[in-house]
């Protein structure tokens, strides 16, 4: 069998089991089991694969339809461009939440940001990005998770911003040790009683996607304190979950009433970030 052959069989039987990005999980198995780059593969689509390789794939195929995320099996996710590791003890980045590295950075370069701190980090991807584009910027990176934490150390070793990232282990807003220009957070925002739809749940940490069950339950309580951990003229980049603009608009109008509101969709056309621009 070919790497053509490979990639087009396994293609038909991930696309069967409504496996989402099929093609991309494929290549991404693929390339994992031959330890081979992308470039390698497209430029080589005629090598015959070894039955020893053929059994490997197959594999990791067969994880992939038992609802394994790809981003596990390969421990690797691209985000921003960039490449992160990724294990079961953190959330797997999405692409919508580039939308909020991408405001934060139009932020920053305006002058308007100094220091940052990111809010449940993960695995590091969006500080990461962030340092990466930022290196005059103080940021610090919290997460309740020792175990995300020890993800996100590794990532910030990998891409060389360990003595520019300030990870911090706690709740929220809790460990910072000081007010900041912005914060920015993806929290959990999935309701309790729709986690059985997202189909990785099984597989990734419920702790960074159990939103309570109207699934604002961390949000609220992180906006109930922003006030004492953001500066005069400070600003807020919160991601959000399809259909909950309103309540935490509003929620937000309630504690900052003169406050500058804004929500931009994602390239799905779905309400994706809140900004809130501090007045005082």
């Amino acid at each position: 069998m070919t790497l053509k052959e490979a990639l087009s069989r396994a293609r038909n039987i991930l696309a069967a089991s409504n496996i989402e990005d099929t093609p991309l999980e494929c290549e991404l198995l693929l390339r994992h089991a031959l330890k081979i780059s992308r470039v390698q593969l497209y430029t080589d689509l005629n090598h015959e694969l070894s039955p020893e390789q053929e059994e490997t794939f197959r594999n990791l195929v067969i994880r992939c339809l038992n609802g394994e995320p790809a981003a596990y099996i390969v421990e690797n996710r691209e985000f921003y461009s960039i490449d992160f590791y990724v294990n079961p003890y953190v959330l797997i980045p999405r692409p919508e939440s580039e939308l909020l590295v991408e405001k934060a950075l139009r932020l920053a370069r305006s002058g308007a940001v100094s220091t940052i701190a990111e809010i449940g980090t993960g695995c590091g991807a969006i500080a990461i990005s962030l340092a990466l584009n930022l290196p005059q910027a103080k940021i610090y990176a919290t997460d309740i998770s020792a175990p995300a934490l020890k993800v996100a150390l590794f990532n910030c070793q990998k891409h060389g911003v360990v003595d520019r990232i300030c990870l911090l282990q706690g709740n929220l807003l809790r460990p910072l040790p000081e007010p900041v220009d912005l914060i920015i957070t993806n929290l959990p925002y999935v309701r309790e009683l729709e986690l059985s739809l997202v189909g990785s749940a099984n597989f990734e940490p419920l702790l960074a996607l159990n939103g309570g069950s109207d699934g604002l339950e961390k949000i609220y309580q992180l906006c109930s304190h922003l006030s004492d951990k953001l500066r005069p003229k400070g600003c807020l980049l919160l991601e959000i979950g399809q259909g909950q603009r309103r309540a935490v608009t509003a929620f937000l109008r309630s504690f900052f009433p003169s406050a500058e509101i804004e929500v931009a969709p994602d390239l799905s056309s779905i309400d994706r970030v809140v900004s809130l621009a501090y007045d005082t």
